[in-house]
C-alpha cells in the first residue's frame, strides 16, 4: 500500500512538472516617466471620473488602503532604498523614491497584465532618472557617442579638451543599457528571492519589454542641433532599434516583444494652447521618431508604439494652467506692504473662488503632484498609461 502511495503522489509530481507554464516575465525600463511621479493621494482623482473609476477599484480596498496583489511580484530599482532595490509583491509605493508612496506604469500594467494571462507574473523595473539613449542607455550595435562639429566648435570656443571631452563621453557610453541588463540578469539568476513560489522546473519566459523614455533626448540641442526640424530626431529611431536588437540578443529572446511608450506630455499636438504651440515641432518630429521603429518590417508584430499623448488630462492641464493666475495675484499683492497678511489671504480667496468652482478646486487639490513633462504627476494619466502598455502587449501574444 505504501509503495503504491508514493508512486501515485510520484505520478501527480511529475504530472504537475509537465502542466506548469513557465513564469511570465515583464521588463519596464526607461527614465522618469517610467519610474513614476504620481503622488499616491492623486489616485482619488480616478475616483472622479466613471471612466476611470473602475481602475481605482482595482488598486485600492473600499477603505482606501492600497491593495497588495498576491499574483504579481516586482523587483525595481530604487536608488532611495538602502539596496538600491525594492522587491515583493506589487502594490503602491513602487514609483519614484521620495517622502511620499509614489506610483508609475509599473501598478496598472501588473495588474492588466495579470488579469490577461491569468497566472502570476514577474515585473522587473529598471528605471533612472535624466537619462538619454544617445549615452546613457546607448547599446553596442549603436557604436560610440559621436560629437557632431557644432558640438566640437563649442568645445573649442569654451577652451575645453576635445580629446577629454571625448573620453568622458565615452566613460559614460551605455552605462545604464549595462546596469539594465545586470539587474535584469540578477533576478533572473535567482527568481525565488523575489518570487518565492517560484517553481524552478517550469521555468521562466521573457513576454514583453515596455521602453517609456525620451525627454533628456528630445531637449537635447546638442546632440540633436536641428531639433524640431523634419528628420531631425532620425538618430534617436535609428539607437533605440539598435537598443530593440540589442537587447534581444543579449538577454537571448529574438522575439521579445516591445512596447515603446511614446512621450505625450502636454497632450495630442492639434489641442495645444497658443503657448504650448512653440514647441509643437519638437515634440511632433521627437514622438514621430520615438515611434518610427516600430514600422520596420524586421519589427513587424513584435513591435508596437503606444502613443501618451492619449491619456493625458487636457480638463487638469487647463486647470494648472489657471491657477498661474493665482500665482501672479500673490506677486502683485506682495508688493503692496499696506496690505496686512490677512488681508492678502482674503483676497487671494476671493480671487481663486472666481476662477474656479468647488469641483475643479478639489479636482486640483487631489489630481496634481509633480510638473507638466512628469505627466503633471497625475495617478489618473500614469494608471491609464500603464493599461495601454499591458493591452499592447497582450494583444501581440
Amino acid at each position: 500500500m505504501k509503495s503504491f502511495l508514493f508512486t501515485l503522489v510520484t505520478l501527480l509530481g511529475v504530472s504537475f512538472s509537465l502542466s506548469a507554464k513557465p513564469l511570465k516575465v515583464y521588463l519596464l525600463v526607461g527614465q522618469s516617466n517610467m519610474q513614476g511621479h504620481a503622488a499616491e493621494r492623486t489616485l482619488a482623482h480616478l475616483g472622479m471620473d466613471p471612466k476611470t473609476k473602475p481602475l481605482l477599484k482595482s488598486i485600492q480596498n473600499a477603505d482606501g488602503t492600497a491593495k497588495v496583489h498576491d499574483r504579481i511580484w516586482i523587483s525595481s530599482i530604487d536608488t532611495s532604498q538602502d539596496s538600491g532595490v525594492k522587491e515583493g509583491k506589487l502594490t503602491v509605493g513602487y514609483g519614484a523614491g521620495g517622502r511620499e508612496p509614489k506610483i508609475g506604469p509599473e501598478l496598472t500594467f501588473g495588474i492588466t497584465m495579470q488579469q490577461h494571462v491569468g497566472e502570476p507574473i514577474l515585473i522587473i523595473k529598471t528605471s533612472w532618472g535624466g537619462k538619454s539613449l544617445n549615452t546613457d542607455f546607448r547599446s553596442p550595435s549603436a557604436g560610440p557617442y559621436q560629437f557632431n562639429e557644432g558640438q566640437i566648435e563649442n568645445f573649442k570656443k569654451r577652451g575645453q579638451d576635445v580629446a577629454e571631452e571625448r573620453k568622458k563621453r565615452a566613460e559614460r557610453t551605455g552605462v545604464y543599457y549595462r546596469l539594465m541588463l545586470g539587474h535584469i540578469r540578477k533576478v533572473l539568476g535567482d527568481i525565488k528571492r523575489v518570487y518565492p513560489a517560484y517553481n524552478a522546473k517550469a521555468g521562466y519566459e521573457l513576454a514583453g519589454m515596455v521602453w517609456f523614455q525620451g525627454w533628456n533626448d528630445m531637449v537635447d540641442g546638442g546632440t540633436y542641433p536641428m531639433r524640431g526640424q523634419p528628420g531631425s530626431y532620425d538618430a534617436y529611431s535609428k539607437n533605440l532599434a539598435h537598443f530593440i536588437r540589442d537587447v534581444r540578443k543579449d538577454l537571448k529572446a529574438p522575439k521579445l516583444p516591445f512596447v515603446i511608450g511614446v512621450m505625450g506630455a502636454g497632450g495630442p499636438i492639434a489641442k495645444y494652447s497658443p503657448d504650448q504651440m512653440r514647441y509643437a515641432g519638437i515634440h511632433g518630429e521627437f514622438r514621430k521618431a520615438m515611434a518610427a521603429p516600430a514600422k520596420l518590417p524586421e519589427f513587424k508584430g513584435n513591435v508596437t508604439a503606444v502613443f501618451t499623448e492619449n491619456y493625458w488630462d487636457n480638463q487638469l492641464s487647463e486647470l494648472v494652467d489657471r491657477r498661474g493666475q493665482i500665482n501672479a495675484k500673490r506677486r502683485e499683492l506682495s508688493k503692496d506692504k499696506s496690505l496686512t497678511r490677512a488681508q492678502r489671504d482674503q483676497t487671494i480667496a476671493e480671487f481663486t473662488a472666481k476662477l474656479f468652482t468647488k469641483k475643479e478646486q478639489a479636482i486640483l487639490e487631489a489630481s496634481v503632484s509633480n510638473a507638466a513633462y512628469h505627466y503633471l504627476g497625475s495617478a489618473k494619466i500614469l494608471t491609464q498609461i500603464g493599461q495601454a502598455f499591458a493591452n499592447a502587449l497582450a494583444e501581440m501574444n
